[in-house]
């Protein structure tokens, strides 16, 4: 297994403010206020799949419909110009659907950190929090499930994926990452999580050097093979485990290119 000092130097050379640029958290750091970098982190955070220059490519689109006033626009609520938007599985109709639920959510309470508080709150999670077989995050997905039009179709679901699915929730748990990790990269404005508590981001890139550095065994690159990775992430660095996807996703982007 590889060692904690071989970590955490891959960690140092790849955890800097240049990471950023070419990372979808770049379009957070492009806000100030709370409520907007904490959007445009969800935002970008549904469209992070596939190749990485056609959703940044795609997400630049996205956000210059709101002519820099991410949450005037979500809090407006006419999403007219989103029509024609779509990004591989997903078209308008499951796009838009998601920009209305925001705007529901954002005129009536406190936002993204509200759901998301109190859905891990209502998880029973604690300071001795263990994983459990029902994800935290199914409150979150079921209050976006539940406030969805009938006409939303499979790219709703790819966008919006359901824990209870046994997925790795890379996307959701990245976004959590941000919000609430605080480094070079990671903007860390949510306090109600600690970064102990997270779950690993599992993409392939992580998943296969993962297992090349004997930090997984599972197959599968599922919700078993994240608590199985963060688990012994935690072992080598109890209080911030996910840091090393810095350490693992950039190596293993940079051995693909190889």
């Amino acid at each position: 297994m590889i060692t904690k000092t071989e970590l955490d130097k891959l960690v140092e050379k790849y955890e800097t403010v240049d990471f950023i640029k070419d990372d979808p958290i770049q379009f957070c750091h492009r806000y100030n206020q709370k409520e907007e970098i904490e959007l445009a982190g969800f935002i970008s955070s549904l469209f992070a799949y596939g190749n990485r220059k056609m959703f940044i490519k795609k997400l630049e689109d996205i956000f210059s419909k709101a002519d820099n006033d991410l949450l005037g626009y979500i809090k407006n609520g006419d999403f007219t110009n989103l029509k024609g938007v779509e990004y591989r599985f997903s078209k308008d109709r499951d796009i838009i659907p998601i920009f209305e639920i925001l705007s529901k959510l954002y005129n009536e309470s406190n936002g993204l950190e509200e759901l998301f508080k109190y859905s891990w709150l209502s998880s029973g999670a604690n300071s001795d929090f263990k994983y459990k077989e029902q994800h935290f995050l199914q409150t979150v997905v079921d209050y976006f499930y539940h406030q969805a039009p009938k006409i939303y179709t499979q790219g709703f679901y790819h966008m919006i994926p359901n824990p209870k699915n046994g997925g790795a929730m890379k996307r959701m748990n990245m976004f959590l990452r941000w919000m609430v990790r605080k480094g070079p990269v990671d903007l860390g404005i949510w306090e109600f999580m600690q970064p102990k508590d997270l779950l690993i981001p599992l993409d392939v890139h992580v998943a296969r050097v993962s297992r090349q550095m004997t930090l997984l065994e599972r197959k599968s690159n599922d919700f078993q093979a994240v608590k199985e990775l963060t688990n012994n992430l935690k072992n080598i660095c109890s209080f911030d485990p996910v840091k090393y996807d810095f350490a693992m996703f950039a190596f293993g982007v940079e051995l693909n290119k190889k």
